[in-house]
């Protein structure tokens, strides 16, 4: 090999190296907006009338300014998962009761479900509110996700069984998303149609934002991962001022970090 040809592949090699360092270390510099101070273990988010959800000591609150609800069952347990996207119909789920919970928009009682009770064995290991009175529901029984009306009591399966194991999971009315623990992602309508999104990074703490980028946290750091960059290398580091952190949340556009004793929220414009 010639001198120049030797050095010209000396040159592309280095210019990939630093082109995929690049790719691995673009930044995104939140803003910060508000700050105060929280009693709570976990915080959970806010919804579109400006509430936010909590709970503390198993109690179950939403508070806005000095209004203040709660809920609490000692009867049942711990809350397992609380689902908010319908703020007039609550998701709580008891997993040490096999049974879920709706709250209204007060926190009063609607309904509650044992599905141990059901006609149809079910063993809950995900939930989420879905559309048209229903519940998505992923049965440990049969390792399958399936649809739950809750005015009719009815349940079916919509999907073939799982072949992995599920490692995290989110719902939206439409949209039953799941990470397996081989960190597949993929994602099934309410049709039961089932389709693959591809690999997520590897993550302590994960939220999806849509069908094609999600914002994970590894360590004490958070990033951000759109699957259809053309550069499947790029993970852009969203960088906030805490140095360690609890839990963070993401809702339109609205990123809240949450310590043991406050939140910060940040506005964040994702590329």
């Amino acid at each position: 090999m010639t001198k120049t040809a030797l050095k010209l592949l000396l040159f592309f090699f280095i210019a990939g190296a630093f082109s995929g360092a690049f790719a691995q270390n673009l930044k995104i510099n939140p803003k910060p907006i508000s700050h105060f101070e929280i009693n709570a273990d976990t915080f959970l988010g806010y919804d579109s009338f400006g509430y936010s959800y909590q709970i503390k000591n198993n109690v179950f609150s939403k508070i806005k300014e000095k209004e203040v609800f709660e809920y609490k069952n000692v009867s049942l347990g711990n809350i397992t998962k609380v689902d908010l996207q319908n703020p007039l119909k609550i998701v709580l789920y008891y997993d040490a009761f096999n049974t879920v919970l709706l709250l209204d928009n007060q926190l009063n009682k609607i309904t509650e479900i044992n599905f141990s009770q059901n006609t149809t064995p079910i063993v809950v290991s995900a939930i989420g509110m879905s559309t048209q009175n229903q519940l998505w529901i992923y049965n440990t029984l049969n390792q399958q996700i399936g649809l739950f009306d809750y005015l009719k009591n009815e349940y079916k399966t919509i999907s073939n069984p799982l072949t992995e194991a599920i490692k995290y999971y989110q719902t939206d009315f439409n949209t039953f998303y799941w990470i397996d623990k081989k960190n597949n992602w993929f994602s099934c309508d309410i049709f039961g149609k089932i389709t693959a999104l591809g690999k997520a990074a590897d993550f302590d703490k994960i939220e999806i934002i849509n069908p094609h980028q999600y914002i994970f946290r590894k360590g004490n750091l958070l990033y951000f991962k759109d699957i259809t960059d053309t550069n499947s290398n790029t993970i852009s580091e969203i960088e906030i001022l805490e140095k360690s952190f609890d839990n963070f949340c993401y809702k339109d556009q609205i990123l809240s970090i949450f310590t043991a004793k406050e939140i910060t929220n940040y506005k964040i414009v994702t590329p």
